[in-house]
């Protein structure tokens, strides 16, 4: 497997993408993904970014889904605890 690094410029580029203007066919599909779960957890995450391009911005078929995350402690697991806690 080939290494890949990205400087923290690149990761911004990729983070600001405008999905308004973006062009579709340069994004990668989500569905072709296919992590190697027997891999290390940094060797997951790796490959799975060779693999999207793009981590923050990706198609899902005709759809383009932008990723965002907020500058917060709490994980996605705590959000989601606490969005079906208010829902019951």
């Amino acid at each position: 497997m080939e290494h890949y690094t990205y400087t923290e410029e690149q990761f911004k580029a990729m983070r600001d993408i405008d999905v308004r203007t973006v062009d579709p066919d340069t994004l990668h599909d989500i569905r072709d993904v296919n992590v190697n779960m027997d891999l290390p957890k940094e060797k997951r995450m790796l490959d799975f970014l060779r693999q999207i391009g793009n981590p923050y911005c990706y198609r899902h078929g005709k759809y383009v889904v932008k990723v965002s995350f907020a500058e917060t402690d709490m994980t996605l697991e705590d959000r989601m605890l606490a969005y079906l806690r208010s829902k019951c």
